[in-house]
């Protein structure tokens, strides 16, 4: 495709993962791009983190460097008694590009990462956006301070709660998890670690896993405990306790890696999203990441598949005519028509996993177990799964270049 003279006016809302490669992906389309932010920074939204090789593969074209960004792992799936349910076993040539399944780090690294491939000028920190409006020649921006900016094309990166989503379609109910996570992080040295390592594993009601990380030259692991909650209950008062509490009864190093991590590097999320909807664009704006697909992290791809729709919507982008409403309708519904089956699926993935780990009744749970540990349906479910998705999400990235 040739690309066109007139360079388009992009706006993105949100500075996470998504609007950052949203943006990123823009301007390599050859457009001017503007992110605004309504924070005074861009917040990294948790501390721990994995991606797996496709948004690797992204981050390197849309310019991001990865070198020695985390650390690569192998992933398995125990249960309680460490009996392995799940391994995933990568294509042998993915492995060698990216040394295991995903990357473990820590989120404030990958902000930085992304931050510095952004030039100068476009963030724009500070931005609260009240109300937008589109019609056939532009996208209105109307802000808090009563100024208001013109664009050829919004991306709405702007979360979960997204205004964007909202201005498009409608409000939708979030729907609860009813489960939360406690999640930390330690570069302490612990017994019974091993490096390029992830190990989930599932008691009856509960999941305790670890990860090797690699952050800014150090090397360590992540951790994080899983289980049912009511969403409307109060937190608990000592996080770093109620994890430790979790973890009892768990193998080692779990409980060590959670006695080590200092109680300032613990977090808490409850988990929710949204059902899948059925079209993400309309007229000039479209969404990106969890404005369009807020996942739980049972995917562990909520990030990865963030920055693969900023690619993706890039290169969509490419030697389109902005000012031509029927070319940016078009490109549109280029980026998002192969994007929703793929992200839809794996967050439907993850509520069903979250359910059948976390809410099965009592009863039926031996009967659940025996059917993990006894037969192959999990190792179809997740590990040959996962393996599959990531060599087509790579081959499409391959092929859009």
């Amino acid at each position: 495709m040739t690309a066109v003279s007139r360079r388009g006016r992009v706006a993105v809302l949100g500075a996470g993962p998504a609007g950052m490669a949203a943006a990123l992906g823009a301007l390599r389309a050859g457009h001017d791009v503007v992110v605004y932010e309504r924070y005074w920074e861009a917040r990294p939204a948790g501390n721990i983190l994995n991606l797996w090789p496709p948004p690797l593969k992204a981050l390197r074209l849309l310019g991001v460097d990865t070198e020695d960004l985390g650390a690569p792992t192998d992933t398995q799936f125990h249960n309680i008694r460490g009996k392995v349910r799940v391994d995933v076993k990568l294509d042998p040539d993915v492995k060698a590009a990216y040394g295991g399944g995903f990357i473990g780090l820590l989120r404030p690294e990958l902000y930085e990462r992304m931050l510095a491939a952004i030039p100068p000028g476009v963030l724009r920190f500070n931005q609260q956006v009240e109300r937008i409006e589109q019609d056939e020649r532009v996208v209105t921006l109307h802000f808090a301070d009563g100024s208001s900016a013109e664009h050829d094309v919004l991306i709405g990166a702007d979360g979960i709660d997204s205004l964007v989503r909202r201005t498009l379609w409608g409000d939708s109910p979030k729907r609860e998890h009813r489960l939360h996570i406690f999640g930390g992080f330690t570069f302490a040295d612990v017994a019974g670690t091993a490096p390029n390592k992830c190990i989930l594993t599932h008691g009856r009601t509960v999941q305790g896993s670890w990860t090797s990380i690699r952050h800014k030259g150090r090397d360590g692991h992540q951790w994080w405990m899983l289980t049912a909650t009511d969403p409307s209950a109060p937190p608990p008062p000592d996080l770093h306790a109620a994890a430790a509490e979790l973890a009892t009864g768990f193998p080692a190093p779990l409980p060590g890696l959670i006695a080590e991590t200092d109680p300032q590097h613990v977090q808490r999320w409850v988990l929710r999203d949204r059902k899948p909807l059925k079209q993400w664009s309309k007229g000039r704006a479209t969404l990106a990441g969890d404005a369009a697909h807020a996942t739980s992290p049972y995917a562990a791809y909520g990030a990865g598949m963030s920055i693969e729709d900023g690619y993706f919507l890039g290169r969509a982008l490419h030697g389109v005519d902005l000012t031509d409403l029927d070319a940016v309708r078009g490109a549109l519904q280029a980026y998002e028509d192969p994007r929703k089956p793929h992200t839809a699926r794996q967050v439907q993935q993850a509520w069903m996993l979250g359910k059948v780990f976390h809410h099965t009744p009592a009863p039926l749970r031996p009967l659940r177990d025996f059917v993990f540990d006894h037969t192959p349906f999990l190792q179809k479910v997740a590990g040959d799964t996962n393996p599959a998705d990531i060599n087509k999400q790579l081959a499409l990235i391959e092929a859009s270049r």
